[in-house]
């Protein structure tokens, strides 16, 4: 049987698409948490990389200096991301066998 064959080749793409959207949905449910300053900041985000929550302990904001408070922020933000970015080169990779596709969640 020839693989390459147009039914097989339509047939094995719809599997893969499939695969691509459960995958999807699951980085969607997935969270990653970040945190900076001792766990001062904390920056959660979803598996497909949006930003879904920030927590700031009260004790972290000191009116006398916003600057510190603003680069916590950004540091558990950018590695919130960062996980998620991992995240997404794991799954992805589970679903692609380690071949990197251009324009798959962002690769």
């Amino acid at each position: 049987m020839n693989p390459f064959k147009a039914g097989n080749l339509e047939r094995m793409l719809a599997e893969q698409i499939q695969k691509m959207q459960r995958v999807q949905e699951q980085l969607g449910e997935e969270r990653v948490q970040a945190s900076a300053g001792g766990g001062m900041v904390e920056a959660t985000a979803s598996g497909l990389g949006d930003l879904v929550d920030i927590t700031i302990k009260p004790e972290a904001v000191d009116p006398s200096d916003v600057e510190m408070l603003e680069d916590l922020v950004l540091a558990a933000v950018r590695e919130a991301l960062e996980k998620a970015r991992a995240l997404q080169q794991q799954k992805t990779s589970e679903l692609t066998g380690g071949l990197q596709i251009p324009g798959l969640f962002g690769a």
